[in-house]
């Protein structure tokens, strides 16, 4: 149980210390608004029209692609490390998991997520 207990010592000094500074900040700095200083600004050039940028849900879907296959490759190199002498059933459920995000790929890419016209 004191393994634990430092784990939760070490959470509730981070939360602490977080708190704490975020407090001190918002207490300490200076508070001068100005409709000038909270107007959008676009490199010195005053705003013309919405600000707002529409942007196409392929780049949403590819951007969680590459999350996705970049958090596999943080999945499958410590099990290569750690499962060398594990047999037959380490590779079988890696193969099982890396199937899954075939699968996952596959659907992406015949639904059209992978174009870019």
């Amino acid at each position: 149980m004191s393994a634990y207990a430092v784990v939760f010592a070490f959470v509730i000094v981070g939360v602490g210390f977080a708190a704490v500074t975020l407090l001190a900040a918002k207490l300490l700095r200076p508070s001068r608004p100005d409709p000038r200083k909270d107007s959008t600004y676009e490199c010195g050039i005053p705003a013309v029209g919405s600000t707002e940028v529409k942007l196409n849900i392929r780049f949403h879907s590819f951007a969680l692609l590459f999350v996705i296959f970049d958090v596999e490759i943080l999945y499958v190199y410590p099990w290569a490390v750690t499962a060398r002498g594990g047999g037959l059933l380490p590779l079988i459920e890696m193969g099982a998991f890396l199937g899954i995000l075939f699968l996952g790929l596959a659907f992406a890419w015949r639904k059209g997520a992978l174009s870019w016209e």
